[in-house]
């Protein structure tokens, strides 16, 4: 399998965390603010904010990598669509974004936060532990209790700002009597430090000031770990709520705000900008481009009395439309809420470490209380029975289980990267490991979503040069498929007089005084064909079809042979013609598809696909599919997928190919199996190390460094998924 090369320049590596500060404050300075899917390094930092910067009217441009944003200060003269065109004219898509619909966007503090409470756990172990180095040598007595003193003083502070995690989350589960993984660490911790107090207090030979630093310290980086393997996203319902058009002008030229835009207004939509609202067409023809929320390739003609839906783009004339929902009532907002109630019910699936928590919690609680009723009863001695339940307690501490999941994901995490994947949820590999059904978007995830002219060689130059001149004339997709065609093949454009786009057919134009048109098969007289063309007619002469192919994504066929072989039932959900998707589906080998899928009848599929048990990949790159990414039981998106559909999946594939997501499964089944491998490595140390700490052959001490052997050994199995050889 070719390697999927990825830009690791110091500058791009650089840029996030430089910028991670950039948050709610800089949105609310910004006048306007642009969604950049397609910046990805520093080099698209310098050409955006070179490109908006010289022009007068702006007086300053920042763009946030890490949040792909655009935020601009400039006069009230200057519109969002002004801003859009300037970067579409260097090469970088861009959608206006309503600031007051952001949230703020705090900077990566939790995880900054869990490397401090780690550095000052391991600071405070090693000190400690020096310490400890003079006891075990030999020190008595007064100095042997300064030394406890110093490590009490020392571990105290330490232990109460660095488990803070810990004694929260376990507070929290207790709080509605439940039991959780951090509770019996937390009662290990807290035991142990309180134990060491009263040693040290009473002259006692031991304290361990070291083992319940040494176990906040390697908890510590296990919650890192895990917090490492997700992405701190944003909610893909605020995105979108956030990608709806904040202002609409109405038909007398003012500008108001979504919020205030009643049904029954009537709201000007003119070429290049997107609908602002739902509503029927009263006046004016156009193209709608509808492939964010339908799916649909080719666009749309619209006249009086056609329905649009907010978030269309309009492409070729301006239209009026007559409002029927605005602002919370659009069906754009409508996706967000189905986007959002999805996510809610994904977000009860219980990871492998919580199931087992469940169980081994209580266990533990039980075996140390048993300890300590015991050897209560049988020696009396409650000093004694104290030191051996802490001991049951800190050796049976779930630090191996805490790392079970974490050294696995991260692990995996790496390989896939590596392949061209980023993984960005927590229980992304567990849920992947059970897929049994693999549902693909067509447009833009199996196929590029660019028309290509494929019958240019059997068309003769004359026509070619009048097609390549009225093409010129136009910004519809089929129009500049044929330029970009033609340019490339060095065809020389006749001379047109006249040109004129007539919006909802074509573009027609004079040759010498002879009429040309090039457009829809109706408009011309043309019989259709079966794929999608358009046809160039000259005077009377019958009409010539330029016909289009839209390439399928490079390893699309082979991630949809790797499902098949994996035993995986395939499916393809399209909002495009029925025609264009068994064309398609035949070409991959997909046997089951549906064509004609809005929004919501995708979101609907998947969900019946659920309910019949089935566990759910729905792979997908528009806003049309975020309904459906976000209710399945995993999901996967092309990077050059909107920030929306990648914000809400759980693993972003950075290349252009598909062939490395049949390596995905294949290592998240294997990454499932070393997970449960770890459990069963920390239930064997457990079978070993239990009845030894309730015989009372472990002290503390020694419970603290077998627990530390148990999750080395944990890490080491994790280390075997990363070497092993990738899937071919």
């Amino acid at each position: 399998m070719s390697e999927v090369q990825i830009s690791a320049c110091p500058a791009c590596l650089a840029a996030p965390a430089a910028q991670s500060a950039a948050g709610a404050h800089d949105v609310k300075e910004a006048r306007i603010v642009l969604s950049l899917p397609t910046a990805h390094c520093a080099a698209c930092i310098s050409a955006v904010e070179r490109a908006l910067n010289k022009l007068d009217s702006v007086h300053d441009a920042r763009v946030n990598l890490t949040l792909k944003r655009a935020l601009i200060n400039a006069d009230e003269t200057v519109t969002p669509e002004d801003m859009i065109k300037v970067l579409e004219g260097i090469g970088y898509e861009a959608y206006e974004l309503d600031a007051g619909a952001i949230s703020a966007t705090q900077s990566d503090k939790h995880g900054r936060a869990i490397l401090t409470r780690i550095a000052v756990s391991g600071f405070a172990m090693m000190n400690v532990m020096l310490l400890s180095v003079a006891v075990w040598s030999g020190a008595t007595d007064a100095t042997r209790d300064m030394f406890h003193w110093i490590s009490a003083t020392i571990a105290l502070p330490a232990i109460a700002y660095a488990a803070q995690p810990f004694f929260k989350s376990a507070w929290s589960a207790l709080r509605v009597r439940r039991l959780n993984m951090d509770v019996p660490i937390s009662l290990a911790i807290i035991l142990a430090v309180g134990m060491s107090i009263y040693e040290t207090a009473q002259s006692g030979r031991h304290a361990y000031f070291d083992a319940a630093l040494s176990l906040t310290f390697f908890l510590l980086a296990g919650r890192y770990l895990d917090y490492r393997t997700r992405s701190v996203a944003r909610s893909a319902a605020e995105e979108l709520a956030a990608l709806e058009v904040p202002r609409a002008t109405l038909i007398d030229g003012t500008v108001r705000p979504i919020c205030d835009i009643e049904k029954g207004d009537l709201v000007r939509v003119v070429p290049g900008a997107r609908v602002p609202v739902d509503g029927i067409v009263t006046e004016g023809a156009s193209e709608l481009d509808r492939s964010l929320l339908t799916g649909e390739s080719l666009p749309v003609a619209v006249g009086p009395q056609t329905v649009v839906s907010a978030g269309e783009v309009n492409l070729t004339g301006v239209l009026t439309v007559c409002v029927t929902a605005a602002g919370e009532d659009s069906s754009l907002h409508r996706m967000a809420d189905l986007v959002a109630m999805a996510e809610t019910s994904r977000n009860r699936y219980t990871s492998l470490a919580d199931r087992a928590a469940q169980v081994y919690a209580p266990a533990v609680h039980i075996l140390a209380f048993v300890a300590f009723a015991g050897w209560t009863w049988a020696t009396g001695d409650v000093r004694l029975a104290l030191n051996i339940a802490v001991a049951v307690l800190i050796i049976t501490c779930p630090c191996a289980l805490g790392l079970a999941v974490p050294a696995v994901t991260t692990a995996a995490s790496g390989r896939l990267f590596r392949a061209g994947m980023l993984i960005k949820s927590a229980t992304a590999l567990e849920r992947l490991a059970e897929v049994d059904t693999v549902v693909f978007d067509k447009t833009g995830t199996l196929t590029e979503g660019r028309p290509e002219l494929a019958n240019l060689r059997e068309i003769e130059p004359r026509v070619r040069g009048i097609a390549m001149a009225l093409a010129s004339g136009s910004a519809h997709p089929l129009s500049s498929a044929i330029f970009e065609a033609c340019r490339t093949a060095d065809v020389i454009p006749a001379k047109l007089t006249a040109i004129t786009e007539r919006p909802g057919h074509g573009v027609e134009a004079l040759l010498d005084g002879t009429p040309v048109r090039l457009g829809r098969a109706g408009w011309v007289g043309a019989a259709p064909l079966a794929q999608t063309a358009t046809y160039l007619q000259v005077g009377d002469a019958p009409a010539v079809a330029f016909a289009f192919i839209d390439h399928l994504r490079d390893g699309a066929a082979q991630a949809v042979e790797a499902f098949k072989a994996q035993g995986k039932e395939v499916i393809l959900l399209s909002g495009d013609a029925p025609a264009a998707v068994a064309e398609i589906a035949e070409r991959i080998g997909i046997d089951a598809w549906e064509a004609d899928c809005l929004p919501e009848g995708k979101a609907q599929r998947v969900g019946e696909l659920t309910r019949m048990g089935r566990k759910v990949l729905m792979v997908g790159d528009g806003l049309n599919d975020t309904a459906a990414l976000a209710g399945a039981h995993m999901s996967i998106s092309p990077a050059s997928a909107l920030e929306a559909t990648r914000v809400v999946s759980d693993i972003v594939l950075l290349g252009k190919s598909l062939a490395p997501l049949g390596e995905a499964a294949q290592v998240a089944k294997s990454a499932t199996r070393r997970i449960k491998e770890n459990f069963a490595i920390a239930a064997g140390y457990n079978m070993i190390a239990v009845p030894l700490a309730l015989a009372g052959f472990a002290t503390p001490l020694a419970a603290a460094l077998a627990m530390s052997f148990s999750s080395i050994t944990v890490s080491l199995n994790a280390l075997r998924l990363r070497a092993r050889k990738k899937a071919s």
